[in-house]
Parts: C-alpha cells; structure tokens; sequence
C-alpha cells in the first residue's frame, strides 16, 4: 500500500513558477513509476507528465517544454517543476503511482493504483 501526499499548489500569475511535490510513504518507493494528472473544473482527468522507476520522463504535448518531472527516491519524492504557466493550467493537479518495472510509459489513469487527494493550482491573466 502505498499513500500519496502532494503539496506546492496556489495561486500564481501568468508567465510564472510552481513546483509540486509527492511524498510516498513506503521503502519501494525506486520501484514506482509515478505520474501527474490534472483535472480542470468540468473537465476529465488528463495525463500530465510521468517518470519511470529508473527516471525516464514523458509529457503531455501541452506541457512539454514547460515542465519537468523528477524523483528524489531517498525521500520518497516526486515533483512537477512548472514554468511559463497559462490560464489553462489551472486545474487540480494529482499525484499517481504504480509499481512497475516497464520500459514503456504509463499515461493513463487505469494504469495507476495509487492516487493522492491532489492539489489546487490556479494561474491568473
């Protein structure tokens, strides 16, 4: 079993900086992937950005360029580094983690077991 806790979300203007970090409790944390997901209000769920268990990173097309997954497996840490944002960014941001060992890169929601509460990010124009 494994909790997720993400934290870093707020209010920013456009053109600014953000990062979100994902405290996993657990030891195998090194063999999660792990992803970021992001909600809009009356929208679904969409893929982000995620980073394998041996840190090989994938990205949305609307993001690409402008954030960066990473994971620092002593603590236990993923985190989404998101710069230029846009009004469009504003959504609620989740956290989501599988144990895998796949070359291949997890970019659906159904392939994630593990999901934290999210965070609020809104980007002001």
């Amino acid at each position: 079993q494994v909790q997720l806790v993400e934290s870093g979300g707020g209010l920013v203007q456009a053109g600014g900086s953000l990062r979100l970090s994902c405290a996993a409790s657990g030891r195998t944390f090194s063999n999660y992937a792990m992803g970021w997901f992001r909600q809009a209000p009356g929208k679904e769920r969409d893929f982000v950005a995620t980073i394998t268990w041996n840190g090989i990173t994938y990205y949305a097309d609307s993001v690409k360029g402008r954030f960066t997954i990473s994971r620092d497996n002593a603590k236990n840490t993923v985190y989404l580094q998101m710069n230029s944002l846009k009004s469009e960014d504003t959504a609620v941001y989740y956290c989501a983690a599988e144990r895998s060992y796949r070359t291949g890169y997890l970019t659906s929601m159904n392939e994630y077991a593990y999901w934290g509460q999210g965070t609020q990010v809104t980007v002001s124009s």
